[in-house]
């Protein structure tokens, strides 16, 4: 086991924003989190990061509650790459970066060489080798994201939760970040709003409404056309693909 949810409820005032969620990410494989806007992606996954504490239910690492985990571990363990990951300072993107090796160093200790080549490759792995050196402020918003994303692998943590992450990237880091996500030998739980793409990536899939969870397994198991239609509200004809695993699905415009 690597991260797992027992019967989270999170509530904020009298609304009930998760309600008995449970999962189970496999270890070393990719978790792709589905649902329509308001589902409770985004609190879930900050719920499984630590971030914030649930009503009733808990999150394992391994076999050890989050809430028993001191704040250096976790950041150690766990990093966690926001939708909208923003910061007010004019730090180069090299500063950025260096911050993901912040949770592994003490107040009195040198920049190492183990530090050095976590944040290069983090760089390369995502694309960002040439801009090491701009103002955070002259970036655009895809070139920011791909910072964070770099950031976090900097971090070298053992479970990677990315909330939407491919929202302001082109398609070509769109691919090329879940590509680097999937084959990266840690787990990673992503949310996501291109169905496609969850289908071509994630080695399972869960699918969220209204805070429940309603369907969950591989790609081909639970992306069906009654699916599509009962969580989505769309009309769609699913396939299987002639060029990955999965499923492909095709959408029906105005059928909705």
């Amino acid at each position: 086991m690597s991260i797992k949810a027992e019967n989270l409820v999170w509530k904020v005032g009298k609304k009930t924003v998760l309600n008995g969620v449970s999962l189970e990410a496999e270890p070393g494989k990719m978790l792709g989190l589905l649902g329509p806007n308001g589902c409770g992606k985004t609190s879930l996954l900050r719920l499984l990061a630590g971030l914030k504490r649930p009503d009733s239910g808990r999150v394992m690492l391994d076999q050890s509650d989050i809430r028993a985990t001191s704040r250096g571990a976790l950041a150690q363990r766990v990093a966690f790459v926001e939708q909208h990951a923003t910061t007010n300072a004019n730090l180069k993107v090299i500063d950025v970066v260096k911050l993901g090796r912040f949770p592994h160093r003490s107040m009195f200790s040198g920049w190492t060489s183990t530090d050095e080549e976590a944040v290069e490759v983090a760089l390369v792995r995502t694309g960002m080798t040439e801009k090491r050196n701009d103002n955070w402020q002259s970036l655009s918003g895809g070139e920011k994201q791909r910072a964070h994303i770099a950031r976090a692998l900097a971090q070298s943590p053992k479970e990677l939760i990315l909330d939407e992450p491919t929202n302001h990237l082109d398609i070509q880091h769109q691919i090329g970040l879940l590509s680097l996500v999937s084959d990266l030998p840690i787990t990673s739980i992503i949310a996501l709003h291109d169905l496609n793409h969850a289908a071509m990536f994630c080695h399972s899939l869960l699918i969220m409404k209204q805070g429940k969870i309603v369907a969950t397994g591989r790609p081909e198991e639970v992306l069906t056309e009654d699916l599509l239609k009962a969580v989505f509200s769309i009309e769609a004809r699913v396939e299987a693909s002639r060029y990955h695993d999965g499923p492909c699905i095709h959408y029906l415009a105005g059928r909705g």
